[in-house]
């Protein structure tokens, strides 16, 4: 297991075990809110998951009980600070998250940002009594870090807007009803939900999981007439390479296969 500490001037923590990455937003003094600093280091965090060939996927969460109360406000309003790292966007994920699957544990709240960086991740796990909501108009902003763009994308557009309308937050069963969530655990257990579905994806071939997030993402973007021809290139690069030579014999030898991602 490798792993930072967090600290005051970095208050994230990255830790890898068997090819699992954990991002801890560790500021639970304020909600896990996120600051310039914070999605600074968000994005740091990521970029090393993304250059390690020894992490397969990536677990988002908070410290403390609560996932992130989103933009850090304290901030915003005495100096007009906002989140947005240099490369990767606001929270330092929400533009260009991990080419490698990620999956967001969720405790307590996810509320403005916190669910736009749930938003930004493929699964959610998320405890009994969690809740999203995006309640930026209630202060007179919009949920433009992903949440207006994202959320009409995986439910219907009637219910996203009645979540950006209204700002109301809705419990973790709701959201699990509008598969905005894939699984529901007790409270204090979606860190560990999370890691299973980790360890789960994990064991699978690592090029072949990054083209069908790739695919997946792009897709909705590509001409329906144009995309088995968009997706050609990414699936053969995939099936020439030595992992899937590998899958096949492991498969005829009756043993668990040897990932190379080459």
């Amino acid at each position: 297991m490798t792993g930072t500490e967090a600290s005051e001037s970095t208050p994230v923590r990255l830790s890898v075990t068997d090819a699992v990455a954990t991002i801890t937003i560790d500021r639970p003094h304020v909600r896990n809110a996120v600051d310039r600093t914070t999605a600074m280091a968000i994005e740091q965090a990521l970029d090393e998951v993304d250059s390690r060939d020894d992490i397969r996927v990536c677990v988002v969460t908070g410290a403390g009980g609560i996932f992130s109360a989103g933009m850090d406000l304290k901030a915003f309003n005495e100096s007009g600070e906002r989140p947005i790292g240099t490369t990767r966007g606001g929270f330092g994920l929400v533009e260009r998250p991990s080419v490698k699957p990620m999956i967001a544990a969720v405790e307590g709240k996810a509320l403005g940002g916190g669910f736009e960086i749930a938003l930004a991740c493929d699964l959610v796990v998320a405890g009994s009594s969690a809740q999203f909501g995006l309640p930026e108009v209630k202060r007179g902003l919009v949920a433009s870090a992903g949440g207006v763009l994202r959320l009409p994308q995986r439910v219907s557009r009637a219910v996203a807007l009645g979540i950006l309308f209204t700002g109301d937050p809705i419990s973790a069963d709701r959201a699990a009803e509008l598969g905005l969530v894939n699984e529901v655990v007790a409270d204090g257990a979606a860190l560990a939900g999370a890691l299973a579905w980790a360890e789960r994806i994990a064991a699978n071939a690592p090029l072949a999981l990054r083209a069908v997030k790739q695919i997946a993402d792009s897709s909705p973007d590509w001409a329906s007439g144009e995309s088995f021809t968009r997706q050609r290139p990414i699936a053969d690069a995939v099936r020439a390479s030595q992992d899937a030579a590998e899958g096949a014999q492991a498969f005829v030898q009756k043993r668990v296969p040897v990932w190379q991602g080459r």
